[in-house]
């Protein structure tokens, strides 16, 4: 079956590949790339795009419903007296500041940092396993020494959290079902 294959260029450096939830394959690629370069990529990523497409089929087709209203307000209020407790603690560990925190029902973040060092934090956090949660705030707190995702940001995070790569990668495998269910919310 054929899939729509949506090209994005921009000011990258690399050829990146994305499946989304409608099964669209996102290619994000260079400016200069040549067409052929970018089909011949796809080629030879198609085992990866097919496993892809095939589990988030497999979501989609899931029993997880979306979030009921009660629900998000629920993990909101939980996530407004847990996570300044877990910022509190690992900022003095990190060495930065912080500004405002808030706490959102986002669809695609699990965190940010602003250049003025507010914090944003999604609700689902109250969901995922603890160090789940220690792991974003530390990532959103070194970005406040690094505002981008360079070898020293990694090297910060990697300090206080050693093992950040699983807890990454938790994350992504993961995460998804619960951003599933946020994105499917009840709209009453």
């Amino acid at each position: 079956m054929k899939r729509d294959i949506q090209i994005i260029r921009s000011q990258r450096k690399t050829i990146a590949l994305e499946v989304r939830e409608d099964l669209t394959v996102v290619v994000r690629a260079p400016l200069g790339l040549p067409e052929d370069a970018i089909r011949r990529f796809l080629r030879e990523k198609e085992g990866w795009i097919a496993d892809h497409l095939a589990k988030m089929e497999a979501r989609r087709q899931s029993a997880f419903p979306g979030f009921t209203r009660h629900e998000v307000e629920e993990l909101a209020n939980r996530a407004m007296e847990d996570i300044p407790a877990r910022v509190a603690r690992f900022a003095p560990l990190v060495g930065v500041s912080y500004g405002r925190i808030t706490i959102r029902n986002q669809i695609s973040r699990w965190g940010s940092c602003s250049s003025q060092g507010n914090l944003s934090f999604n609700c689902l956090l109250m969901l995922c396993p603890p160090e789940i949660a220690d792991y974003v705030v530390v990532h959103e707190l070194c970005h406040r020494r690094h505002m981008n995702h360079s070898a020293a940001f990694w090297a910060e995070v990697a300090r206080v959290i050693p093992d950040y790569k699983a807890r990454r990668s938790w994350l992504k495998e993961q995460g998804g079902a619960l951003i599933y269910r946020m994105r499917n919310m009840e709209r009453t």
